[in-house]
């Protein structure tokens, strides 16, 4: 703003530059807050005209996302190798890599022998498989990009 266009100019000599008492002119208090006080409030239809989308989310997107893992429990076993009918071999073989599971994992008790193809494995599957005369292969995971 140019200087002769201000208001002290015209009223030099004054006291309160035409904003009455002397309170009436400081601080924040006459314009109704700092920054984006009141929005909610008071200045509330400023916010609808002449900013509407301040509030409200903005789709962003974590760039840390959790990508679920499939996995299986040994107590499942049993009733994958029945439902693709292996039942009948001494030894069926479980390609679990194959079937969509990345981990096997060691909860509940496996009654059959089976031969495991798994990426990866917990140390009590291990255990479990290996106590029923079974055994587990790591089986590497073609990742995708």
């Amino acid at each position: 703003m140019p200087t002769r266009l201000r208001k002290v100019r015209r009223q030099r000599g004054s006291r309160f530059h035409g904003w009455g008492q002397v309170g009436q002119h400081r601080k924040n208090g006459g314009k109704g807050g700092v920054g984006q006080a009141g929005l909610l409030k008071h200045k509330w239809t400023w916010t609808v005209k002449y900013d509407p989308d301040h509030f409200g989310k903005n789709g962003f997107v974590s760039p840390t996302r959790k990508v679920i893992k499939q996995w299986i429990n040994v107590c499942q076993l049993d009733d994958l190798a029945s439902s693709l009918n292996m039942g009948k071999t001494k030894k069926p073989i479980l390609d679990l890599t194959e079937m969509g599971y990345e981990k096997l994992l060691g909860q509940g008790q496996v009654k059959g022998t089976y031969q495991i193809k798994v990426a990866s494995f917990s140390e009590s599957a291990k255990n479990k498989v290996e106590k029923t005369g079974g055994s587990i292969v790591t089986a590497t995971v073609a990742e995708e990009e």
